[in-house]
């Protein structure tokens, strides 16, 4: 599966585009593997960084930072598979994006 599409790409606004907008800011990719969820809300394509808020059973109440696409595309779990994208996330707000591990 491609973790970021050329049409996501042409959508999602570069980093610090939504600096200071907190929990107002949209989250527009979700990607996840086991306990793990990653919102990305901004992107560098020249840095291949996104930006946003990640989500674990480590750090139930998420945590803001900086991910990479390389890194993201090389993570594997103990059976061998990697990071998927959901292919069925609709860019949401980040107060309404929760962690699935959580979720009732």
């Amino acid at each position: 599966m491609k973790l970021l599409t050329k049409a996501i790409e042409k959508i999602i606004p570069p980093l610090y585009a939504q600096d200071g907008k907190g929990e107002e800011t949209m989250a527009y990719i979700k990607f996840f593997l086991d306990s793990f969820t990653w919102y990305a809300t901004e992107y560098s394509p020249e840095e291949k960084l996104f930006f946003g808020k990640v989500y674990s059973s480590l750090c139930p109440e998420g945590e803001l930072g900086y991910f990479s696409l390389d890194e993201l595309s090389q993570v594997k779990n103990r059976y061998g598979c990697g990071v998927e994208r959901d292919l069925y996330f609709k860019p949401t707000l980040l107060k309404d994006c929760e962690n699935p591990c959580l979720s009732k």
